[in-house]
């Protein structure tokens, strides 16, 4: 869509009325044609129509809508614009398999007259395919209106393109919504150089449209190089200067093509409410509100996480239940994400700047529920709950909830909640509105406040190499009111831009939520507070890690009136401390494997004889205190030398594993086998009961014997060895390690081992 820019005092200017009298008179606004091609082939497969003003100031589509905008006749130069389109491609024979590209102004696109539009278009040769391509900005000011009016042009058989994608993360985070058959890249995708930023909407627009079928147009492409780019990105059509500028008459005589088919929208149709969107058959929990509030605030941590390609919409039941601690929690999800909205009986449109809101009338079945629904690119998640309507305390109060990830539901339930949202201004719109009002009448009297006039501290201020800032906690938001230059430098961005903000638009998806929420309590106390976060830096949002020291400022009665912060970027240094505590980390987990090796046994995994022989003494000491008593046995295996002598020392390896497997599997929890020598293996058994201990002892030695003695397959034949076993108690038979050794050794016709 061609670039709106605002004329000043357009709507009282004479001239520019009377052009734009003439512009709105039938036949006084016309289309040009530019052609969008396949980059394989070179066919055509459409052409989009942009509107042209007629010969004088306002022939200029900028200038047009602006003066058309300002007058307040926007509906009307959109509805001729559409006509004309559809005019024109029908005088120039525009047919199928070709389609047509018409853009429509959000502000109007509720009202846009489709009936009217679809009677052109039947009357087009060759039933003329019809792609209707919106911008994000239309679903941030009015989604209710455009969602509805997403399902009537779909009803109509039409397409829908996702304009100007890459331009506003937030068109990233409204594709899943609105399912778009045809993705716009914008045309500073192919013309600058490659980056993050870039490299983030390639991997969201790519993951789309392979999940949906979609296709990726590129705009823009005015060269080859541009035209390899495109290439790159995932671009399969394409629209630029390199095919063809916008001219009078489309080219028909050019190879055509078809678009692909639209794509499957398996969540459309209305939902009554988010509840009503899971399937039948759903498994239901049941939860206190204690329960849903913890889920609900870990779904919001993860929105943050995902950033400015996440919506989240919510439900609170009542406007009561979005409580301060709340408004903060949302405060920072519209800073940190897309596009967030909130509703409940009596929520204002606005509840906070930024907050999308709706007051849901107490008959609304969504009155009932508490839901909350975040999506992104890569990622969706649904709380779907239901009031029961149990009676006790509130935190006790009784749901049937189900959490589910399944992006069909996520995206009905999102679009179920997002009907309901009142029309509103942009997000952005509403930002900069707020910073100018925020930012105006208080920047002057603040740093008077501060600083008074002495123009020396001010200097000395902006001359320091430390980002300083005031912000002003008197102010709605808490908005910064003075930035010196270095502080213009850390954030990336210029100072008009930041006067006027809340700080924590600087804070990324990986910032600390645990030191935002020290920083937060400590200025709610009105303390002084130190910590190092993990901020990002300009529109590129390059992480960067910040030592900031907040302080309070105090007026003469002694209340806080506002914050000083001074930044200090020490990215080196806390990479370098990560650096260093990971080659500590290294050496620490070497000296780990170096212990392990010294108590494991390489062979078959078990504890070696030193190691077993501290846990007998261990054993023996707990023991002796609790009056248990304590069995050790011994396992001989025999004839193993001269399977080794047979079959080579891998068999003779193989069996004492198998060995040492077999006694694993038999052995009680608490239990410890260890290999004792060569060909041997000793077992610990604590914890036994002093009268029965000789009869547990006789029990476990009959398993293990069985255990171990049958046929073991080595070289694929079957090999049965015998097993010399014997055992010891404490305190029957001895009362330390040595002694209960000899006995075991003796019992099982050993010599002792020594």
């Amino acid at each position: 869509m061609d670039p709106v820019r605002p004329i000043p005092d357009a709507a009282l200017d004479p001239v520019l009325v009377a052009a734009l009298d003439a512009a709105l008179r039938p036949g006084g606004v016309r289309s040009v044609f530019q052609p969008i091609v396949e980059l394989d082939t070179g066919r055509v497969v459409a052409h989009e129509a942009l509107a042209r003003g007629p010969q004088g100031p306002l022939e200029r589509p900028d200038q047009l809508f602006a003066a058309a905008r300002a007058a307040g006749r926007l509906a009307e130069l959109d509805g001729a614009c559409r006509v004309a389109a559809f005019e024109g491609a029908t005088r120039h024979g525009l047919a199928a398999p070709l389609a047509l590209f018409v853009n429509v102004e959000p502000e109007v696109l509720d009202t846009a007259p489709l009936d009217e539009l679809l009677a052109i278009a039947d009357a087009a040769p060759g039933r003329l395919r019809v792609v209707l391509e919106i911008t994000e900005r239309a679903i941030a000011t009015r989604p209710a209106e455009l969602l509805r009016s997403v399902a009537r042009v779909r009803e109509l058989g039409w397409g829908i393109a996702l304009d100007d994608v890459g331009a506003d993360p937030m068109s990233l985070a409204f594709m899943p919504l609105l399912r778009p058959d045809v993705v716009k890249l914008d045309l500073r995708l192919v013309q600058e150089r490659p980056g993050p930023a870039i490299a983030q909407i390639m991997n969201a627009v790519n993951a789309y449209a392979q999940t949906t079928g979609a296709v990726v147009l590129a705009e823009g492409i005015e060269d080859d190089r541009h035209l390899a780019m495109a290439h790159a990105l995932g671009a399969t059509l394409g629209q630029g200067w390199l095919f063809g500028r916008p001219s009078d008459a489309p080219a028909t005589d050019r190879p055509a093509g078809a678009l692909p088919g639209p794509v499957d929208d398996d969540a459309a149709g209305p939902a009554p409410s988010p509840f009503s969107c899971m399937p039948e058959g759903t498994a239901l929990r049941r939860a206190p509100k204690s329960l849903l509030i913890e889920l609900s605030k870990q779904l919001e941590r993860e929105a943050m996480r995902l950033g400015e390609t996440c919506v989240v919409a919510a439900t609170f039941q009542e406007a009561r239940h979005f409580t301060p601690s709340t408004t903060q929690r949302y405060r920072d999800l519209v800073e940190r994400t897309g596009f967030v909205c909130a509703l409940g009986e009596g929520l204002p449109v606005e509840p906070l700047p930024g907050l999308r809101g709706a007051d849901l009338a107490p008959t609304d079945p969504v009155r009932g529920e508490w839901d909350v629904v975040v999506l992104a690119p890569h990622f969706s998640v649904a709380l779907l709950a239901r009031d029961l309507g149990t009676v006790g305390s509130d935190l006790e109060r009784q749901f049937e909830y189900s959490l589910t990830y399944d992006r069909d539901v996520a995206v009905r339930a999102a679009r179920s909640l997002m009907d309901r949202v009142a029309p509103g201004v942009a997000r952005a719109v509403t930002a900069a509105v707020t910073r100018q009002e925020a930012a105006a009448p208080t920047v002057d009297t603040a740093v008077a406040e501060l600083l008074g006039d002495n123009l020396l501290v001010r200097r000395a201020l902006d001359a320091t190499p430390s980002g300083v800032c005031l912000v002003d906690v008197r102010l709605p938001d808490q908005p910064m009111v003075y930035v010196n230059t270095a502080f213009e430098r850390l954030a990336g961005l210029p100072r008009e831009e930041l006067l006027g903000r809340n700080c924590r638009f600087l804070q990324g998806p990986d910032t600390d939520i645990a030191a935002v929420a020290r920083i937060r309590d400590a200025i709610a106390a009105g303390e002084e507070c130190r910590e190092i976060l993990l901020n990002v830096r300009g529109t590129e949002r390059t992480p960067w890690f910040n030592e900031l020291h907040l302080a309070p400022v105090t007026d003469e009665s002694g209340t806080v009136v506002q914050y000083i912060g001074v930044q200090v970027d020490v990215t080196q240094r806390v990479e370098a401390e990560r650096a260093l505590q990971r080659e500590r980390d290294r050496g620490l987990s070497y000296l780990a494997q170096i212990e392990e090796l010294a108590v494991t046994d390489p062979l078959t995994g078990l504890p070696t004889r030193a190691h077993l022989q501290q846990q007998v003494e261990t054993a023996l000491w707990n023991a002796r205190a609790t009056g248990d008593a304590v069995g050790l046995l011994v396992l001989a295996v025999q004839g193993h030398a001269q399977l080794e002598c047979e079959y080579g020392p891998a068999a003779a390896e193989a069996l004492l594993r198998r060995t040492a497997e077999r006694l694993c599997g038999r052995l009680r929890r608490g239990d410890l086998v260890a290999r004792w020598t060569r060909d041997s293996f000793a077992v610990m058994l604590p914890g036994l009961a002093p009268g029965r201990a000789g009869e547990e002892v006789e029990r476990l030695l009959d398993e293990l014997s069985a255990a171990v003695s049958g046929p073991v397959v080595v070289e694929g034949m079957p090999i049965v060895l015998g097993v010399a076993m014997g055992a010891a108690s404490f305190p029957a038979d001895a009362d330390d390690v040595a002694g209960l050794l000899a006995v075991a050794d003796r019992a099982a016709g050993r010599t002792p081992a020594r």
